[in-house]
């Protein structure tokens, strides 16, 4: 587990790798490439976008950096209800996942709301 001072980052790195396990699983034990591709790419983006915006250029890169986070949360919360609705995963390891899934999406959308209006004033 990595170690961070920022909440959102850590989360999403250890978010990251929780993907990973999964994706290796899936394509070990179900032989499914497709879809587990899908949610390797769109799992680990959201942490890769949330890094990029620490170091972002500005106010309004911040925002984008993490508002396109966010859409890879809401995908990837996707590509795991499709993994689970079609039985390739089982409720139990889906459901964890989209809890976690929701947590990351509820904190991002609380940063970019927070900076937003910080812009307003």
């Amino acid at each position: 587990m990595k170690k961070d001072n920022n909440v959102i980052v850590a989360k999403t790195y250890n978010f990251a790798l929780r993907i990973i396990k999964l994706f290796k699983h899936v394509r070990k034990e179900q032989h499914e490439y497709v879809l587990s591709k899908q949610v390797l790419r769109s799992g680990t983006s959201i942490g890769a976008l949330v890094q990029g915006a620490m170091h972002a250029e500005s106010t309004a890169d911040f925002i984008h950096n993490l508002s396109i986070a966010y859409k890879g949360a809401n995908e990837t919360q996707y590509w795991i209800m499709l993994l689970r609705d079609s039985k390739i995963i089982n409720s139990k390891s889906a459901d964890s996942i989209i809890e976690d899934c929701n947590e990351i999406i509820k904190i991002l959308t609380s940063i970019i709301n927070t900076t937003k209006s910080k812009l307003k004033k």
